[in-house]
């Protein structure tokens, strides 16, 4: 049996991040926490009690100012090591740096936990005084969301008692899934010519255009689920058991609740859209029952989603992506240009694929005095051009946020995908664009169509099994895997009809997916944001080069107020219900313009 490659086959073998932009060397990790820890201790010394006593606008906005610097402070370490660890999960020294600046980290904010309590504390009355006074304008809207936890805080040392075991609680189990994940191998194959690949490598295999090679791959994926899922169901069970206990204890009414609350929007918002998904669900077996036929197939299993039209499509080396992703940005404004090429140009980017290396891609704002980075697994595909360019949309956001400072620099999670996937869009067009060939162009569209898909509703099959598991959870115990498995196929299939016939091995595919584990229910905001994105391209299409610095200015905004006020400028209302049907039309008629193609 081949064993996993140290390096894979990939023109961005060798590409990897330079994190020295935020630390040189350990000894700089420990003076910025120690420092901090004194700070912290200073802050608490010297403002507990005061918001109670009497503080003026001025006095409370430089409190605040202290507050958001002792918090990069002590921010930064914990970045840096989250980083070095999404590198190599498989390090234990990045694993212990992890767990120790997560310990230091929770020791600092015992100091400072008081101040935000205390804020929630005052009478609504008063708070609203003090936020309306200029001095006290730029942190105006960071002291807005967090009074809207107020019916929801506990006292201060059951929050300090949080706080401390969420080391050995949630963030523990969270650990422990992402190391045991990204370590996972696939056998593919048997014999001489099995090949020992990792879990992102073996996904991969899902695009290529030789079906039995999909079926095998997988069938292997499955199997290596199934040995592993007596740990990750229990994973799973433990943090969605842990997820209710905190919603009783903070009395939320509802499993959702709490994320509707960081995201700054009304559940009723957030069940239109999700009744708008599923109503549309029609586009979705549209478009499969046309890959049937584009693919010559009599049923089109789960395993063949995401088959290549054509299989003679181009690779694409990283030089080559970096290009056009670059073109793409430069066509659209030079500002966004300009800050891509940094990105390129000085280590921020870590596109190696490597046993493990976390799996996916993410880009992280990390703190306002440095600078964004972000990890990708970029295999050569056409498709990993899109990835890239929707995390240098996500790098582009962050980068232009930097000025509202740290604490109100990142956006809620409905607004975090909108620079993505905008940026995936322009990349989308170029490539569209720039090609003659017809059969390319029905490839390219095909793969756009599966790629909003994924963005859009299966976002939604993924909030409505997550209401489901935790539904299951809080009234039936611990489930086994099949059961969860069961709920898993019933959301799935809802979406798919009869275009697509599921597996009884797809039935385990829930147990990989880090959102579930890492950030509950934070699944509906990429349909928000894409249906979002759909909307202001076409706004960009009308109005051209005048659209580009509203658009800008909405990004360098950051989180400094609510998606509805960011939104005013552009002239859009997600709370009207017709809004959705803006992206709905799109995408009818990018599925229409592919039947065209294909005729």
């Amino acid at each position: 049996m081949q064993a996993v490659e140290a390096t894979p086959r990939s023109s961005a073998t060798g590409v990897t991040w330079n994190l020295q932009d935020l630390y040189l060397d350990d000894s700089a990790i420990e003076r910025d926490l120690r420092s901090a820890l004194e700070r912290a201790q200073a802050f608490e010394q010297e403002y507990r009690g005061r918001l109670h006593q009497g503080i003026t606008p001025l006095q409370l906005a430089e409190a605040v100012s202290e507050l958001e610097s002792i918090s990069e402070q002590m921010d930064k370490p914990l970045i840096y090591a989250h980083l070095l660890h999404a590198s190599d999960t498989q390090n234990p020294r990045h694993g212990a740096l992890l767990q120790a600046t997560q310990e230091r980290h929770t020791q600092i904010r015992q100091h400072l936990l008081f101040f935000e309590l205390e804020w929630m504390d005052l009478p609504d009355e008063k708070a609203q005084r003090l936020m309306s006074a200029p001095e006290v304008t730029r942190y105006r809207h960071y002291l807005e969301r967090a009074r809207l936890f107020r019916p929801h805080k506990l006292s201060e040392p059951e929050e300090k008692i949080l706080d401390i075991k969420a080391n050995t609680s949630t963030r523990a189990f969270q650990r422990l899934f992402s190391e045991l994940v990204s370590g996972l191998t696939v056998q593919i194959g048997r014999g001489k010519q099995a090949q020992k690949l990792t879990l992102d490598q073996a996904l991969t295999k899902l695009h290529e255009p030789d079906r039995p090679v999909r079926k095998n791959a997988a069938k292997a994926i499955t199997q290596t689920l199934q040995s592993h899922a007596r740990v990750l169901t229990y994973i799973f069970n433990t943090l969605v058991l842990d997820h209710k206990i905190n919603d009783e204890l903070r009395k939320f009414p509802s499993p959702m609740h709490a994320r509707h609350l960081a995201n700054e929007i009304e559940p009723a918002t957030v069940d239109a859209l999700m009744t708008a998904c599923e109503n549309a669900y029609d586009i979705v077996q549209d478009y499969y029952r046309l890959k049937k036929r584009l693919l010559g197939l009599r049923t089109l299993y789960d395993y063949d989603r995401y088959a290549p039209i054509f299989a003679e499509l181009p690779r694409c080396e990283w030089p080559e992506g970096q290009r056009i992703v670059l073109e793409a940005y430069r066509d659209f404004s030079p500002i966004t240009a300009q800050i891509v090429q940094e990105f390129f140009d000085k280590g921020w980017i870590d596109a190696e694929v490597r046993l493990g290396k976390v799996g996916g891609a993410f880009s992280a704002s990390t703190v306002p005095s440095a600078h964004p980075y972000i990890l990708l697994n970029y295999t050569d595909k056409l498709r990993d051009v899109m990835t890239l360019a929707h995390e240098l949309g996500h790098g582009i956001h962050q980068y232009l946020s930097r000025r509202v400072g740290h604490l109100q620099a990142d956006t809620p999670l409905t607004m975090a995908e909108t620079a993505s996937t905008f940026g995936e869009i322009l990349t989308f067009r170029k490539l569209l664009h720039s090609s003659s060939d017809p059969k390319v162009k029905l490839a390219l569209l095909c793969s756009k169509i599966e790629d909003a898909f994924a963005t859009i509703f299966r976002q939604i099959v993924l909030t409505r099994f997550e209401q489901k598991l935790h539904e299951a959870r809080r009234t039936q115990g611990e489930l086994p895997p099949e059961r969860i498995g069961a709920l898993w196929l019933e959301a799935n299939q809802q979406m798919f009809g009869s275009s697509v016939t599921l597996t009884e091995d797809y039935r385990w595919w829930w147990l990989y997916i880090s959102h579930f584990i890492h950030v509950p229910f934070y699944c509906y905001a990429y349909a928000f944001g894409e249906l979002l994105v759909l909307a202001l391209y076409q706004k960009y299409l009308r109005e051209g080069e005048a659209f580009v610095p509203t658009y800008l200015n909405l990004l360098a905004a950051g989180g400094s107020d609510s998606p509805q006020k960011l939104l005013a400028p552009l002239g859009v209302d997600t709370s009207d219900p017709n809004f959705w049907n803006t992206g709905f039309e799109v995408l009818r008629t990018m599925v229409r313009e592919a039947e065209q193609l294909h005729s």
